[in-house]
């Protein structure tokens, strides 16, 4: 029988390869290994990459269900940074269902986190997630604000954040503002464009 290695890497291959019901299967096998093996916090991964492939297979609620009894292991060991990815991969499901609200809750918490382990490209890509939601929410303004914040502590820019910077730069030009002080903390940052109500994968 392969190791709970071998079976980690062969999900995550059938995962890049879009081969999800097959990855979600092997997570399964991979975390049942591990759980022979007494191996908590590998057992608790194999729930997360689980629940990926939930999600990207459309089964949104037991996906949040294998991600919160992750996220259980991850407090139990007091493991923050991983709680924090857990985080913000439950809110990329529950944007995914349209909890708007929900989704932003856990993008802050997570934003939260890292900021205070001083994690700036998770904590600016966290950031840049409230924002698009907000974005989809029709609060334009608002999600220009946060997204600011969040470009700041982003080290590599994809193309559409790039173009996002410009023309931040742009409109701050036109309008006298600035972007904002690097070290905005998550709330701030949050609270400064927070909708009235809070809220993908690969």
């Amino acid at each position: 029988m392969p190791s709970a290695e071998e079976l980690k890497d062969q999900g995550i291959k059938l995962f890049m390869q879009r081969d999800y019901e097959q990855a979600a299967e092997t997570f399964r096998q991979a975390a049942a290994v591990y759980e022979d093996d007494g191996v908590a916090d590998m057992v608790a991964e194999m729930q997360v990459n689980l629940g990926l492939a939930l999600h990207s297979l459309g089964q949104h609620d037991e996906a949040l269900e294998q991600m919160n009894m992750a996220r259980a292991v991850f407090e139990q060991i007091d493991d923050q940074s991983r709680i924090a990815q857990v985080l913000g991969n439950m809110a990329r499901v529950y944007a995914k269902q349209g909890n708007a609200e929900q989704a932003i809750t856990n993008y802050r918490e997570a934003s939260a986190i890292f900021s205070e382990l001083g994690d700036e490209e998770n904590y600016g890509q966290t950031i840049m997630a409230v924002a698009d939601l907000q974005f989809r929410q029709g609060k334009v303004m608002q999600a220009a604000a946060t997204y600011e914040v969040g470009l700041e502590s982003v080290g590599e820019l994809n193309a559409r954040q790039k173009i996002m910077k410009r023309l931040l730069r742009l409109r701050n030009r036109f309008t006298g503002g600035g972007l904002p002080e690097k070290g905005d903390d998550a709330e701030s940052a949050a609270d400064a464009s927070t909708p009235e109500t809070s809220d993908e994968n690969r």
